[in-house]
């Protein structure tokens, strides 16, 4: 049992957006109850977000009581306390040491205060002693 649409109707719900306005169909919607859906799929997706970050949370932590109890059966350490541990005996060993600790970069190659010589006077050096008068001048 088929109905016959009225061409109004068929335009009205496949036609451009406008066609169901012209033919007498809904007016322009309330921009209150716009702003009000808005807000609330706002809400929605704030709170689905909250949700999926105490869901993660929670993995995270049952995971990290899964970590600890491999540490404890094996003896191991985290790697912030073994990296806190190392830090803590270079400390140590450095602190009685008699010697300087060394540069990071080594003489030479880094920001020296002496000035370097110029290309000029490189070249001077090599030039028999007539031709260094010669340049002088």
């Amino acid at each position: 049992d088929y109905t016959v649409l009225k061409a109004a109707e068929v335009f009205k719900w496949w036609g451009p957006p406008d066609v169901g306005k012209m033919l007498g169909g809904e007016e322009d919607k309330d921009p209150e109850a716009e702003k009000e859906k808005e807000e609330e799929r706002q809400e929605a997706l704030r709170q689905q977000e909250e949700e999926r970050k105490a869901k993660y949370a929670k993995m995270e932590a049952e995971r990290e009581v899964m970590r600890q109890g491999i540490r404890d059966k094996y003896g191991l350490k985290k790697k912030e306390e073994a990296e806190a541990e190392a830090q803590a005996a270079m400390d140590a060993a450095s602190e009685g040491s008699l010697t300087r600790p060394k540069k990071a970069v080594p003489s030479g190659c880094g920001d020296d205060d002496e000035e370097e010589e110029s290309i000029m006077d490189t070249v001077m050096k090599y030039l028999p002693g007539p031709l260094q008068d010669m340049l002088k001048k």
